[in-house]
C-alpha cells in the first residue's frame, strides 16, 4: 500500500477546497429522488428516504461532513470488505482468494445462478455467495466466538464500539429465503467450513450491524491507511492485506455495475442495500455516503452521484 499522504489539505490545499467540494456535491443531489426503498425486507419500507449524509476523512483523521451522518442503518453488504479483511488477515490472502474466488460474477448480488451452476461454484467476497463463504473462515471455535472476533473486528475498523440492530436483525433472520438458498447451495458445493445454518447466522449479523456514514468513512480511510485506523492510530489488519481486498472492491463492489463505476470513479467503492456507499482513495483518505433510495443494482443512488461529483472535484481518481 502506498503510504498515507497526512492530510487531503496537504494534497489540495486549503481545507476550504475539501469543504467547497463536499458542500457542492452535497447540495446538487439533496433534491434528487430518484431510486425508491428496498423491498427485500419490511423494516426498510419505513425508512425516511429523504436522508442523506456524505463523509469525508483523510489520512489525519480530520473528518469534513454534511447531512445526516450520524443517522444509522445496517451496514448490509458495506461490511463485506472489511469480513474480507479480517478473514485474509487470519488465514492469508492466498488462501481466501483460492477457497472463495475472485471473480466478478455480472449478476445480482443474491444470484445464486453461479453457485449452483459455475465450474467449481466460486464467486469472490463482494457477493453475498462470497460473503457468506467467507464468513465461514473467521477465526474462532464456534459460532459465537466467531461473531465475537468479527464485531471486534468491524469495531476496529470503525474506531468505536459498534453494535447489532436488533429490529433489523429479526426482521432480516425472518425474511432471509434467498440467503439460505445460497448457504445450502455452498454447502452442497463444498465450500463452507462448517454447517450453512451457522454460515447463514454470521453472515446476517454482520449485515445488520448498525453503522453511520461518518463511521463507513473512517473505515475506508482505515483500508486506504494500510489498515492503520486513522482516528484511533490502531493497526486492524496488516498492510499486505489492503491491497488485495481494494482490488476485489474495485472490480466487484458494485455488483453488476462495477464496470460502470470503474470507468466512471476508477476508485474501490462498495455499496450495500441499507443506503451505504464507502469510498476508499488509495493513500489518501474515504468517502462514506449514506441514503436509502437504491437504483436496480442495489445502489444508493444520491450517495454514489455525490460521491462521482466529489471525486472530480477534487481529482481524487487513481487514473
Amino acid at each position: 500500500m502506498p503510504s498515507m499522504t497526512p492530510s487531503l489539505t496537504d494534497l489540495l490545499g486549503a481545507p476550504s477546497v475539501v469543504e467547497q467540494a463536499l458542500q457542492a456535491a452535497y447540495q446538487a443531489e439533496f433534491d434528487d429522488n430518484d431510486g425508491a426503498l428496498p423491498t427485500s425486507y419490511p423494516v426498510m419500507t419505513g425508512v425516511d428516504p429523504h436522508l442523506f449524509g456524505l463523509t469525508v476523512v483523510d489520512g489525519a483523521g480530520q473528518h469534513w461532513s454534511r447531512g445526516d451522518v450520524e443517522v444509522g442503518f445496517g451496514l448490509m453488504s458495506t461490511a463485506k470488505p472489511f469480513t474480507f479483511a479480517l478473514v485474509c488477515a487470519a488465514i492469508g490472502v492466498d488462501r481466501v482468494g483460492a477457497e472463495i474466488g475472485l471473480n466478478a460474477t455480472g449478476g445480482a448480488y443474491n444470484d445464486p445462478t453461479p453457485v449452483r451452476t459455475g465450474p467449481d461454484g466460486r464467486t469472490n467476497p463482494m457477493v453475498n455467495a462470497g460473503a457468506i463463504a467467507t464468513c465461514t473462515r473467521l477465526p474462532g471455535d464456534d459460532r459465537e466466538a466467531q461473531w465475537t472476533q468479527l464485531l471486534a473486528g468491524l469495531s476496529a475498523f470503525a474506531g468505536r464500539p459498534l453494535e447489532l440492530d436488533q429490529a433489523l436483525y429479526e426482521n432480516v433472520s425472518a425474511t432471509n429465503v434467498r440467503n439460505r438458498e445460497l448457504a445450502n447451495a455452498l454447502a452442497d458445493r463444498g465450500l463452507l467450513v462448517g454447517g450453512p445454518d451457522d454460515a447463514l447466522e454470521l453472515y446476517t449479523r454482520q449485515s445488520c450491524v448498525s453503522t453511520t456514514a461518518s463511521d463507513l468513512a473512517v473505515m475506508g480511510a482505515t483500508l486506504a491507511n494500510g489498515g492503520r485506523n486513522p482516528v484511533t492510530g490502531v493497526q486492524v489488519v496488516p498492510a499486505e492485506v489492503c491491497a488485495p481486498v481494494l482490488a476485489v472492491m474495485i472490480t466487484s463492489g458494485l455488483y453488476d455495475t462495477s464496470g460502470e463505476w470503474l470507468y466512471q470513479v476508477r476508485l474501490p467503492a462498495k455499496t450495500g442495500l441499507g443506503g451505504g456507499i464507502v469510498t476508499v482513495i488509495p493513500g489518501r483518505g474515504a468517502i462514506g455516503g449514506f441514503s436509502p433510495l437504491l437504483d436496480a443494482a442495489a445502489n444508493t443512488v444520491r450517495g454514489a452521484r455525490a460521491t462521482m461529483m466529489l471525486v472530480e472535484r477534487l481529482g481524487l481518481s487513481l487514473f
